[in-house]
């Protein structure tokens, strides 16, 4: 851990604006997989899941909806209520952030806008070192909201509390692989995988290697690296503020935490906060120890440059600063929001833009899943009111069609 103020401190930023995730290292290997993926199909589906995803000799690709509803009943009522009680509140922020159909009459008109939900989505739940159920509920309930009609979810060696996510929201399509093999069945197709018109959610950096790669084939949300927090707080409760940056570390080893604050005490507190809270925490100690940074600032207004400089996936901020707030996924307001909170049951998605990426997303939302169609329908009137301007333009661009299109309307009329 490095305390840092004046010039380090801004050395520090730029390189964490300048950050990148290794994608280049891998993007080889993980064209190969797609390439054998496209080329055979199922066979190189299942033999890179039998390799890495613990498919077992044998076993079907798709989880049964028996096995779905069974895992259901596995887990303990605890999980349940609390599975539940997430569920409920994601789906209450996705209806509020449901974008409205509208529709405007003008003179001679109407203008307006319809909402039609993508076909079909793929979900890309990781599986590895933890079981992830609250990434099926952030990636297939915003679908649902929306309309989706066809969700799937894909999910190296899905553990039962995954299961029992994809039980409770009645998915019956859940396909027992993961990494780069995964997101080409779902961008191409395979035997046992219908091609999807998405994908989205978070994984490793081969998934992101493989989503880059498709992304021409099939649309992506975005390429969500390593786990990032940023916290900025001159009053904050220490105890609280290095809390937050253990939990966002236990994530991966390659997690980056960055404190901020005008008040040299203030970091050297919470440094010690952190040291003593991640002693027994394998994960977050080395993460930590890799990529936590103590950022001293002069001012308000250079610790807010460099939280918008950097574009953090999480950010922990006073409520008095939040009016100057311009890059970050997701805000945590206050002692008492924690970021963990985001991360399971406060209802805001938690599949969010790392890299900088903040910068010209936000995350995951209802917003990915539906497509905005407009309209217009013009009466003759209406239609020979911007007839002049219509064809005007389009002979300044040298479009003589576009313009008599108009015009021979117009002459009839």
């Amino acid at each position: 851990m490095r305390i840092l103020e004046g010039k380090p401190a801004k050395n520090a930023v730029a390189m964490l604006v300048r950050r990148t995730s290794g994608l280049e290292q891998v993007e080889p290997r993980v064209r190969s997989i797609i390439q054998a993926v496209r080329r055979n199909g199922d066979r190189a589906l299942i033999r890179y899941a039998t390799m890495w995803d613990k498919l077992r000799k044998g076993q079907p690709l798709l989880v049964s909806e028996d096995e779905i509803a069974g895992a259901w009943h596995s887990v303990t009522r605890e999980t349940q209520d609390a599975l539940r009680q997430a569920a409920a509140n994601i789906r209450r922020f996705c209806k509020w952030q449901m974008p409205r159909e509208w529709r405007k009459e003008i003179d001679g008109g109407v203008l307006g806008q319809m909402m039609r939900p993508l076909d079909s989505v793929g979900c890309y739940v990781p599986g590895g070192r933890y079981p992830l159920p609250s990434t099926l509920l952030m990636t297939a309930i915003p679908a649902q909201v929306a309309g989706v009609p066809r969700i799937c979810v894909a999910s190296p060696n899905p553990r039962p509390a995954t299961l029992a996510a994809a039980s409770l929201l009645g998915i019956r399509e859940l396909y027992r692989c993961g990494g780069a093999q995964a997101v080409a069945a779902l961008a191409y197709g395979t035997g046992s995988i219908a091609r999807v018109d998405k994908i989205v959610g978070p994984g490793n950096v081969y998934v992101a290697v493989a989503k880059k790669l498709v992304s021409s084939d099939c649309a992506i949300d975005m390429l969500a690296g390593p786990t990032e927090a940023v916290l900025y707080s001159d009053n904050g409760n220490p105890g609280f503020l290095a809390s937050d940056m253990v939990a966002q570390a236990e994530h991966d080893p390659d997690a980056v935490v960055v404190f901020v604050t005008r008040k040299r005490a203030m970091a050297e507190t919470v440094a010690n906060q952190v040291q003593i809270a991640c002693r027994s925490n394998v994960i977050a100690r080395k993460a930590i120890h890799r990529n936590a940074v103590f950022l001293v600032a002069g001012s308000r207004e250079q610790a807010m440059e460099w939280v918008n400089r950097i574009a953090p996936e999480h950010l922990t901020i006073e409520e008095c600063d939040v009016g100057l707030v311009r890059n970050a996924g997701s805000v945590f307001v206050g002692d008492y929001s924690p970021q963990s909170a985001g991360d399971y049951a406060a209802g805001p998605n938690h599949v969010l833009p790392t890299g900088g990426a903040a910068r010209f997303r936000g995350g995951l939302s209802v917003l990915d899943f539906v497509k905005i169609i407009t309209f217009q329908k013009f009466t003759s009137s209406g239609l020979h009111q911007i007839a002049p301007a219509v064809a005007t333009l389009a002979e300044t661009e040298g479009l003589q069609a576009h313009a008599e299109s108009v015009r021979v309307r117009c002459a009839r009329a």
